[in-house]
């Protein structure tokens, strides 16, 4: 499949071009960093396939998809999980937050429709599945509303777990196991035996700690570590 990269940040940029080169089955034809030069080359260039950014210079991503009708086949590649379900409202591909591994990446692309299938030429809807943005967390007798993205981090603590936001502690008496299975683990990542951290709310690692928003500080298991720097930090 021929392809295309629309992403400002030359980091992501290398990354896309190391997967789609490890990939085998993509053939890189031209990277842009804002929308309106990928526009102008879609017009006599076909493409298979495009790995599109959300925030972007001059027009985001979601506004290239509100005001181009009939594009390729769409993958997100994006830091914020803000735009998920307005997202598929397009009908994109498949939506990579970063930083995200390339096991993931190649499941996103298994997922485009192979040019002249059935699939293609007779879309029909799809049932999406995202891993929730809301949740409720069931505390003692009550079931209380959490926005999965203010999850700061999750603790275990012997037969039940703690669920830390801003300013707040909510005890749950799920384990840990349950928030692994049910949050996006692109998203939310294990890096000790106790503790499942929110990688958007990482602000710093310095040897084996992670430093979160809120001078929060949270320790890199030996298990752990060599899994979460090939994920993070190369």
């Amino acid at each position: 499949m021929n392809c295309i990269i629309i992403e400002d940040q030359p980091p992501a940029q290398r990354i896309l071009k190391k997967f789609i080169e490890d990939n085998g089955s993509l053939q890189l034809r031209a990277t842009f960093s804002d929308a309106i030069q990928a526009m102008e080359y879609l017009k006599s260039e076909p493409v298979d396939l495009i790995f599109l950014d959300i925030h972007l210079p001059k027009i985001s991503g979601i506004d290239l998809l509100k005001s181009v009708p009939n594009l390729p086949p769409v993958i997100l590649t994006t830091a914020f999980a803000d735009y998920a379900l307005e997202s598929y409202e397009f009908n994109v591909v498949d939506y990579l937050l970063k930083p995200f591994s390339f096991q993931r990446f190649v499941k996103a692309v298994s997922r485009v429709p192979v040019r002249g299938s059935v699939e293609q030429l007779s879309p029909e809807p799809k049932e999406v599945s995202l891993a929730p943005r809301e949740i409720f967390i069931k505390s003692g007798y009550e079931h209380i509303r959490v926005s999965v993205d203010d999850i700061i981090y999750i603790k275990s603590d012997a037969d039940y777990t703690e669920l830390f936001t801003s300013g707040k502690k909510l005890l749950s008496s799920e384990p840990l196991r349950y928030w692994l299975e049910t949050l996006d683990t692109y998203q939310f990542v294990r890096v000790h035996k106790s503790y499942i951290v929110n990688s958007a709310k990482i602000m710093k690692v310095v040897g084996n700690q992670i430093y979160l928003q809120e001078q929060i500080i949270i320790p890199i298991g030996r298990a752990f570590k060599d899994d979460f720097t090939n994920r993070f930090l190369t």
